[in-house]
């Protein structure tokens, strides 16, 4: 029997950030090593008194160096478009293929040139890695997802499961109807035909697709989540395969209304605190 609604809400999981969730130094430092020699001719350019006649004569002996220009503005392509008095201009930086005046004027105006004169940058490889520290924290989403993944895969393999036997990872529709000789074109009415199941478990001659996610922050973005969800576990339940949304997370507490209506209707919407409650091992002892 399930829990009312206001007594599993409570029971919500605050974050599941590990220690490498907020940045993850270890990538930071292999971002930086790969053009730390560039920075480091650039790097000279923190004490120079000449600062546009130095930056064109290290560009000139030193071309390799324009690669990694874009980076100093939280960039990594190599190129960059600006809108300049209504027309686009193109800044190269794969390739010294474009006037030294041009690489010259792009210091100046987008603020290079002020902050090294100005001593706000003594060291650019220092600097390089700061950029990076916050560019990282962009992964933040991507991370949250994997370590939700991470959790769930944990608690499937502490009741007995194993992967690519009874639980397979990142499954579409295409490979699980072929894997198991279904038919779930039904999912064609709820746009889900091309999705991918974080987790297909097979338990007692039953499958179950699995979606996981944590949400940190709230948003109308999760009304949809909600929305969708209803409506696959809709279609599901008139196939073969059952469905189990293991969702958690604070920033639900914004749309609590909308996970309730889900919650009423999706038989197995699971938290955290029911897996670690042993919800893969009470799914395997039953019987119907």
């Amino acid at each position: 029997m399930k829990k009312d609604f206001e007594t599993w809400f409570h029971s919500f999981t605050e974050t599941i950030a590990s220690w490498n969730y907020y940045v993850n130094f270890p990538k930071v430092s292999q971002n930086v090593d790969l053009i730390k020699e560039q920075l480091e001719i650039l790097n000279s350019l923190s004490n120079s008194n000449d600062l546009e006649q130095d930056f064109k004569d290290i560009i000139i002996k030193y071309p390799e160096t324009l690669k990694v220009l874009p980076i100093l503005l939280a960039k990594r392509d190599t190129k960059i478009t600006i809108n300049d008095n209504e027309e686009n201009k193109v800044y190269d930086f794969s390739e010294f293929n474009m006037s030294i005046d041009d690489y010259s004027e792009f210091m100046h105006k987008s603020g290079l040139f002020e902050i090294l004169e100005n001593k706000l940058i003594t060291n650019i490889k220092d600097f390089v890695t700061g950029i990076e520290v916050g560019m990282d924290t962009n992964g933040r989403k991507n991370r949250t997802g994997i370590l939700m993944e991470e959790l769930v895969e944990k608690q499937l393999q502490k009741a007995g499961l194993h992967k690519n036997v009874s639980y397979f990872q990142q499954m579409s529709v295409k490979e699980i109807e072929y894997k198991w000789n279904l038919n779930l074109n039904i999912l064609e009415e709820v746009n889900a035909l091309d999705k991918r199941f974080d987790f297909v478990v097979e338990l007692n001659n039953k499958l179950y697709a699995i979606e996981c996610n944590f949400y940190n922050s709230g948003g109308s973005k999760l009304n949809e989540v909600a929305r969708s969800y209803k409506a696959i576990n809709q279609k599901l339940s008139t196939t073969p395969m059952q469905f189990i949304w293991i969702t958690d997370g604070k920033g639900w507490e914004s749309v609590k209304h909308a996970l309730k209506d889900s919650y009423e209707s999706i038989k197995y919407l699971v938290n955290l605190y029911d897996l670690k409650e042993g919800f893969f091992t009470k799914l395997q002892n039953k019987t119907t």
